[in-house]
């Protein structure tokens, strides 16, 4: 018998003033998508802020649930969720994945991509993602397509929606129980 293999997708609403006013726009619970690749969160990724004080600065980042943006907004609340995928996929994954990291200061973050959605109008510009953005091309590029639009009008809400997700957990970041039993 062969163990089952899963990413998490993690949707986080920080309570910042960049996430309240998308939350304002968007009425979704949630603003922010980043991919992982264990269920302690301990590898994941997103195209956020580069350093937690600076909002400004954004493009691809390893994100960090104990000393990156999230440890400055300790009520962030969050939902993830598991998807199945095949040891074959998570090859394809972390080899699209190696891209980003090795050329990680090439990256930028698409704000007129965030635009664009609002919009319906893909915005891509090469090496400018936007946080669903990202996590939406990782996969489809691993050939997992979970919606038949393009990355660039992924929405963190699209991921809420797609029934080929399961629920793995929602509430306050902080208390989600891999992550306590982990700073234990």
């Amino acid at each position: 018998m062969t163990a089952k293999t899963y990413v998490y997708i993690l949707l986080t609403d920080t309570g910042t003033l960049f996430t309240k006013s998308i939350k304002k726009y968007t009425k979704a619970p949630y603003n922010h998508a980043s991919i992982a690749f264990d269920p302690t969160l301990n590898e994941m990724y997103s195209f956020g802020r580069k350093n937690p004080s600076n909002p400004i600065n954004g493009g691809f980042v390893k994100e960090d649930v104990y000393t990156g943006t999230y440890s400055k907004y300790p009520d962030t609340t969050c939902v993830i969720y598991k998807l199945e995928v095949s040891n074959r996929d998570v090859e394809k994954m972390r080899r699209v994945l190696n891209v980003f990291i090795k050329n990680q200061k090439k990256f930028l973050y698409n704000l007129f991509g965030v635009l664009g959605v609002s919009l319906n109008e893909p915005v891509e510009f090469s090496n400018s993602y936007f946080c669903s953005q990202f996590v939406a091309e990782i996969l489809q590029r691993s050939g997992i397509k979970l919606w038949d639009k393009l990355p660039a009008l992924i929405t963190p809400d699209d991921f809420r929606k797609s029934d080929k997700l399961q629920l793995v957990y929602e509430g306050k970041l902080t208390e989600y129980p891999a992550i306590k039993r982990n700073q234990s």
